[in-house]
């Protein structure tokens, strides 16, 4: 899957939502959850889709999507203008359910879409990381022990 295949971010998009890599570790079966447009300016990064959004295909359309959006105070028509705003997580799927909740994102989608993703997004100038998983991708190890330490420690 060359970077040659994908000349514009349509097509990439076409190749991630119609993506089986890691097909036999999804209970539900693959259903790539994702949004994004090359005007796009800021960037929401979560985990990975819950069943709520595996099932509506709509990224963030649950409780946590309605506290997101009045976090950022713009409206379902903002948040899902996709010229505005782009909504790639670091898992594409849903995971399942583990221990206490819904399993980590799969690491395949991140190490196989991600950067090609963020190179067609060249407008972004805010990139919002939702969570563990993607301030770890996102930040490696300037992620600090807390989400409180991170944010004070946004300048480095």
């Amino acid at each position: 899957m060359s970077e040659t295949n994908y000349r514009t971010l349509d097509a990439l998009l076409s190749a991630v939502r119609g993506c089986r890599v890691c097909e036999r570790h999804l209970p539900l079966g693959p259903r790539p959850v994702l949004r994004a447009a090359e005007t796009a300016r800021i960037l929401v990064v979560g985990q990975a889709p819950g069943l709520h959004v595996h099932t509506s295909g709509i990224p963030w359309d649950d409780l946590s999507g309605k506290r997101l959006r009045a976090w950022m105070g713009v409206d379902k028509d903002v948040f899902y203008d996709e010229s505005r705003i782009a909504i790639i997580p670091i898992g594409y799927c849903y995971p399942g359910r583990g221990n206490g909740g819904d399993k980590p994102p799969r690491r395949e989608c991140a190490e196989l879409w991600l950067d090609r993703l963020l190179a067609k997004l060249p407008r972004l100038e805010l990139t919002l990381l939702i969570g563990h998983h993607a301030q770890r991708q996102f930040l490696g190890r300037r992620r600090k022990r807390s989400l409180a330490e991170t944010a004070r420690a946004w300048p480095e």
